[in-house]
C-alpha cells in the first residue's frame, strides 16, 4: 500500500497548478529525490520504475483522468496518486498492487469501463491502431536522448545475420546509418547493421523483441554497442587458450565471449576453450546461469556461483591455460543511459474549488503551493542532494565535490586491485579492462596506474596499441582523454571511449587492453605438449599463417599431420587429459537448434522483467 502514497509524495508538485507540465529540478533529479529519501518502506527501485513509467504515460493518462471525470466522483484522490494507479490499472501486467478490498484500488476500478473506453480515445487520437504501436511511441518519446537506438547482438552460437534478417527483421527497412534508425514516427521500423562489431545490429527505439522467438531462444541477445566494446577488443583465439570473464553477470559479455571464441575455432577437434565467469553475488549468479543457458554457450562454460574473482589463485591449476580476461568491474555507472533524467510530468484537473458546483464539502488535504509545509522543507535539502548508483544498482549520496572523489577514489583502488590480480596468471597474454563510467579517474588513470606497477613492469605488461587492436576498435574515432593519461599520447590513443548523445547511438562507455610476450608453462604430468603449445597446436609459416593440406585442414605439430575429422576417439582422448574444468557435452556445440522446445524457451523467458536475460536494456545492467 506504502508504494503509491510514497511515490506520489515524491511526484508532488511544489506549486505549479495543475494541468501543466511539472519538472522539479529546483529539488534534484527524479533519481536524487528517491534514493535520498529517508524511510521508504518500498524498495527504492520499485518506487524508480513507477514514477518513471508514469510520467512517461502522464500526458495520456491525463486524458483519461480529465475525460473519465475521475478526480470530481472520487474526492479522496489526489491527482498524482490518481496518474499513479490509473497507470498500473491500465498498463501494468499486474495491475494494481493492492488487496482486492483496499479502498484506493476499488476506487478505480468501479470506473473501469470508462477508463478503457477513455484510453482507448486517446489512442485513437494519436492515431495508433493498436495499444502496442502506442507502447513504442511513448517508449520513444520518453528516450532520455530520444535518438537511442535499440542495439541487438546476433547470437553466433545460434545462428546468424542472414538468417535473422530474412525471419525477426524480415519487416524492417535496410537503412544506412544510426540518423535514419532512429527517425522518430511510430511506422518507422528500420534496422542498421553496424560497422563495428561484427554481429551487431540497431532496430528503431522503442521496438519491443522480448516477445520474438528468436529473442526467446537465445538467438539475439539485447545489448548496447559500447557493452560489445570488451569481449570484441579481447577477440580470444584458440591459441589463447582458456579465458576469464571476471565479474559476469548478467551474463552480455560472458556469451558474447562463447559465440568470439566460437567462430575463432579453427576445426571440431582443436582443444576446446574454457571460459571460467565469476560472479560473487549468488543471486545475480543465478541470472548469469540462466542467461549462459539460454545463449546455448554452457557447454563451454564454468560458472563460479558466487565466487570472488580476487579470491582465484592465479597459480593453481585449473587456471594454468588462461591466456585471456576480460574485467568489467562494478563502477559509478555514470555512463548509463537515462540515470539522471528528470521526465515530465503531466497532471490531470484538480476537483473544483470549494463553494463551486459539485466541490467536495471538506477541503483536500494537499501541500501548501509556496513549498513551506514543514515536513517537505525538512526533506529539501536531502532531496536535493545528487546520488550515484553504481552499475550494480548501489546507491551513494553525494553531498558535495569532495564526496564524488572520496566515491570514485574508492572505486578505482578496487578496479586497480582487480587488475593487478589479472596481471598475476602466468599464461594470461591479453586483458580488456572496461567501465561503464564517464570518469577519467576510474578509466584512463586506473590504465596508468596498472600500467606503472611493479606487477606489470615484472610481467611485462604493456599497452595494446592501437594499430594492433582488432579493425573496428582501431578505426573507432573516439579515444582516451590525453591530460588523463598523464600526456601518453600512446596510452590516449590506445584506450577507447564512448560517448553518450554524440550521434553513435551509444552510452557512455570506456575500455583498454593490455598485451604481453609469454612464455607458457611446461606442460604438467601426463599433459599433451598441444595444451601448452606457445602459438597453438598447428604447425605456421614464417608469416604465423597456419599450414594446411590440399583440403584445407591444418597440419598438427605433434604428428606431422593433418587434422582428423570429428568423431575420432583421438579428440575424446585429449579431452579427458584436460580435467574436471574441460568435460564437456561433446555435441553441445552441435545442437539442433530448430528442435529447441519453444514452449520451454519462451517459459523461461517469461515472468518479471528483472528476471529477464537480455537485459532492462542493458542500460542498467550492461554486464
Amino acid at each position: 500500500m506504502s508504494l503509491y502514497y510514497e511515490t506520489a509524495d515524491i511526484l508532488m508538485p511544489a506549486g505549479p497548478e495543475a494541468g501543466t507540465t511539472t519538472q522539479r529540478s529546483s529539488s534534484g533529479s527524479l533519481k536524487s529525490r528517491i534514493f535520498t529519501k529517508k524511510g521508504l518502506k518500498s524498495p527504492a527501485a520499485q518506487v524508480f520504475a513507477l514514477a518513471t513509467e508514469t510520467c512517461k504515460w502522464s500526458e495520456v493518462l491525463k486524458e483519461v483522468i480529465d475525460n473519465a471525470d475521475l478526480l470530481r466522483h472520487e474526492r479522496k484522490l489526489t491527482p498524482v496518486l490518481a496518474l499513479l494507479l490509473v497507470h498500473d490499472f491500465l498498463l501494468s501486467k499486474g495491475g494494481i498492487t493492492l488487496p482486492q478490498s483496499h479502498g484506493l484500488r476499488q476506487a478505480i476500478e468501479r470506473h473501469k469501463a470508462r477508463l478503457t473506453s477513455e484510453l482507448t480515445r486517446a489512442r485513437l487520437r494519436r492515431k495508433m491502431a493498436s495499444l502496442d504501436a502506442l507502447r513504442v511511441q511513448i517508449k520513444r518519446d520518453g528516450d532520455p536522448e530520444g535518438r537511442h537506438p535499440r542495439w541487438v547482438r546476433v547470437n553466433a552460437l545460434k545462428t546468424d545475420i542472414e538468417e535473422q534478417l530474412e525471419s525477426t527483421f524480415k519487416d524492417f527497412e535496410r537503412v544506412l546509418s544510426i540518423a535514419a534508425v532512429t527517425a522518430t514516427g511510430p511506422s518507422n521500423k528500420s534496422i542498421y547493421l553496424d560497422d563495428t562489431v561484427p554481429g551487431l545490429v540497431a532496430v528503431s527505439p522503442g521496438i519491443d523483441l522480448t516477445k520474438t522467438k528468436a529473442y526467446k531462444a537465445g538467438q539475439i541477445i539485447l545489448q548496447d554497442k559500447a557493452s560489445c566494446f570488451p569481449a570484441y577488443l579481447l577477440d580470444p583465439h584458440a591459441e589463447d587458450g582458456d579465458v576469464i570473464d571476471s565479474c559476469a553477470a548478467p551474463g552480455n559479455k560472458t556469451t558474447h565471449l562463447a559465440a568470439i571464441t566460437h567462430s575463432h575455432r579453427p576445426e571440431e577437434s582443436a582443444p576446446r576453450q574454457t571460459i571460467f565467469a565469476f560472479e560473487r553475488d549468488e543471486r545475480r549468479a543465478k541470472t548469469l546461469e540462466k542467461m549462459v543457458k539460454t545463449a546455448g554457450s554452457e557447454g563451454m562454460t564454468t560458472i563460479g556461483l558466487g565466487q570472488d574473482f580476487l579470491e582465484v589463485d592465479p597459480q593453481g591449476p585449473l587456471y594454468r591455460n588462461v591466456g585471456a580476461l576480460l574485467l568489467d568491474p562494478s563502477c559509478s555507472g555514470s555512463g548509463i543511459v537515462g540515470r539522471d533524467v528528470t521526465p515530465e510530468l503531466h497532471l490531470p484537473g484538480r476537483p473544483p474549488p470549494p463553494g463551486a458546483k459539485g466541490a467536495p464539502k471538506k477541503k483536500l488535504k494537499l501541500p501548501k503551493p509556496d513549498g513551506k509545509d514543514r515536513k517537505r522543507k525538512r526533506d529539501a535539502d536531502d532531496e536535493a542532494k545528487p546520488v550515484l548508483i553504481d552499475d550494480d544498482g548501489n546507491a551513494t549520496v553525494v553531498s558535495s565535490e569532495q564526496d564524488l572523489q572520496k566515491r570514485l577514489q574508492s572505486l578505482s583502488s578496487f578496479q586497480l586491485t582487480l587488475l593487478l590480480h589479472a596481471m598475476k596468471f602466468p599464461s594470461a597474454r591479453k586483458i580488456t579492462y572496461s567501465t561503464c563510467s564517464v570518469h577519467a579517474e576510474e578509466n584512463e588513470q586506473v590504465v596508468v596506474k596498472a600500467l606503472r606497477s611493479e606487477v606489470a613492469r615484472e610481467a611485462g605488461w604493456r599497452i595494446l596499441p592501437r594499430a594492433k587492436q582488432v579493425r573496428g576498435m582501431r578505426e573507432w574515432p573516439v579515444r582516451g582523454v590525453l591530460e588523463a593519461s598523464d600526456g601518453d599520447q600512446e596510452v590516449a590513443e590506445a584506450c577507447v571511449r564512448a560517448k553518450q548523445g554524440d550521434g553513435r547511438g551509444v552510452m557512455g562507455f570506456f575500455v583498454a587492453a593490455f598485451e604481453r610476450d609469454v612464455v607458457p608453462p611446461a606442460p604438467a604430468e601426463g599433459e599433451s605438449k598441444l595444451f601448452a603449445s606457445e602459438d597453438g597446436p598447428y604447425l605456421r609459416d614464417d608469416e604465423g599463417m597456419m599450414v594446411r593440406d590440399v583440403t584445407g585442414m591444418p597440419v598438427l605439430k605433434s604428428t606431422g599431420r593433418p587434422v582428423a575429422l570429428p568423431g575420432a576417439m583421438h579428440l575424446n582422448a585429449l579431452e579427458g587429459q584436460q580435467g574436471e574444468g574441460h568435460e564437456h557435452d561433446e555435441s553441445s556445440d552441435d545442437h539442433d537448434y530448430e528442435d529447441e522446445s519453444p514452449s520451454k524457451a519462451s517459459s523461461d523467458s517469461e515472468g518479471s522483467e528483472g528476471d529477464e536475460w537480455g537485459g532492462i536494456d542493458d542500460r542498467k545492467n550492461e554486464k
